[in-house]
């Protein structure tokens, strides 16, 4: 159960697994904000997410293809707001993903909005509101917060449109402290861009420096050219190749 921002006003979305199907139900003011917050969470989840043409091209590939064939069913994790990647993303940036929880919850407690008993992240046009220190009370690095502010008021202004993703990304890249790391995180987890491989996410890094043998870390580049073979798959199949320990 979350509460979900979607047509201007809050829902809240439940989500089960009944007769092995998976159920939605909202809790909103109109009919209208109950299917697009119901419409995000499925997003959220993958139930939607059609992996067909995926897996028949990698099924038989040598590093994900035994992930595909005993776990079918694997999705990548999202988020349902597109914003709420991008804020997310930046409190994440160069720390440790304890460290990073914490001060998302500080955000969500001290500007987060309410739905009865439930909290939910801070729209954009909150965070544009607010000054750098109320992050940096948070816990938020003050380079990061002048950012996330920053970041906020493009998308709250709608300069920065995250419906439009090359453009937005254009945008935001403009901002000191944004970099492409944080943008493919944003496409990947809010924009459902399968392409968007966050190159520089320390797993990947010691993923590939592993896997290519090189003795170190790999470079951001050296993620990518790794799997560039997958192509417009490329971020999937980096989910996939850090589930072949598990098979």
């Amino acid at each position: 159960m979350r509460v979900v921002y979607a047509e201007g006003a809050a829902a809240v979305v439940r989500a089960w697994v009944s007769g092995g199907h998976v159920r939605f139900a909202a809790d909103a003011p109109s009919r209208e904000v109950g299917l697009a917050a119901v419409e995000r969470m499925r997003f959220a989840l993958g139930t939607d997410h059609d992996l067909a043409e995926f897996h028949r091209r990698f099924v038989r590939d040598e590093l994900i293809g035994p992930v595909i064939r005993r776990r079918p069913w694997l999705r990548p994790r999202r988020r349902p707001e597109p914003f709420e990647s991008l804020a997310w993303a930046v409190c994440e940036q160069l720390i440790e993903a304890r460290r990073a929880a914490g001060i998302q919850r500080r955000i969500v407690r001290r500007l987060g909005s309410t739905r009865g008993q439930l909290l939910m992240p801070p729209a954009a046009e909150r965070l544009a509101a607010c000054a750098p220190a109320e992050l940096d009370a948070c816990g938020l690095a003050p380079k990061r917060s002048i950012a996330l502010v920053r970041a906020a008021r493009e998308v709250a202004s709608g300069r920065a449109d995250l419906s439009r993703h090359e453009p937005s990304w254009r945008r935001l890249l403009r901002i000191p402290n944004i970099g492409n790391w944080t943008i493919e995180m944003l496409a990947f987890e809010g924009q459902g861009r399968d392409d968007m491989i966050p190159a520089l996410d320390l797993k990947y890094v010691k993923l590939v420096g592993a896997l290519a043998g090189l003795g170190r870390r790999a470079t951001e580049d050296e993620v990518r050219a790794f799997f560039a073979p997958y192509e417009e798959h490329a971020a999937l199949a980096g989910i996939y190749a850090l589930h072949r320990r598990y098979v």
